[in-house]
């Protein structure tokens, strides 16, 4: 069984679902045609598929959001600025969760809706809460996550400007130096770097 997978119903051509539903827009959702990405997108985007946070994720573009494709590109924000994700009818697309089922995407919505017991609409990405409210009403312990494929969502047929793209670049190159830094601080707690002895320094010393 693997989630996130499935086929357009006329012509039965490969396609990952990134989101199931849109806001404003219950009926479509954002798909990722497999057949249209270069070979090491494809591999890329199919191994997220395959990996424990891609299956754990209840929508693909949660995974998508956190991991970079391999030629360093965040694979969201890469994969919509050159057009792979595209806007499709929810009733066009059959989800194939193994090689003997097939689910159209519009009925699968429909009954995780009356699961959860929401309206169909209220599947759809939602923008963040005021950051004032959501510390208000989140425990201090927890973070609370931002999800960049609102915005996304909410322009699906927009192309993100280059200052977008730029702006989250910044943000995450922001971040992992954040992070590298205090991991190498970390690293010299447990064991300082010993620094080599220049030979002019030895010579000098004897």
């Amino acid at each position: 069984m693997l989630k996130h997978v499935g086929r357009l119903r006329t012509n039965k051509r490969r396609v990952v679902v990134a989101y199931r539903t849109i806001p404003n827009d219950p009926y479509s959702c954002l798909c990722i045609m497999s057949d249209s990405l270069s070979s090491a997108d494809h591999d890329d985007v199919m191994k997220l598929v395959e990996s424990d946070a891609g299956q754990s994720s209840d929508e693909f573009y949660q995974a998508m959001d956190r991991v970079y494709l391999s030629d360093g590109r965040p694979m969201l924000a890469g994969l919509h600025k050159q057009g792979h994700l595209r806007k499709m009818p929810t009733a066009d697309i059959e989800m194939t969760p193994n090689h003997k089922s097939a689910v159209p995407l519009n009925e699968l919505n429909q009954i995780i809706a009356d699961q959860k017991g929401v309206a169909l609409e209220d599947l759809a990405v939602k923008p963040n809460k005021p950051q004032a409210q959501a510390s208000a009403q989140t425990p201090a312990t927890e973070t609370v996550a931002e999800p960049i494929a609102a915005p996304l969502a909410a322009s699906a047929n927009e192309v993100l400007t280059d200052e977008q793209i730029a702006a989250k670049m910044r943000s995450d190159a922001d971040r992992l130096f954040k992070e590298a830094k205090a991991l190498r601080e970390q690293a010299e707690e447990l064991s300082p770097t010993k620094r080599k002895t220049t030979r002019k320094q030895t010579e000098s010393a004897t």
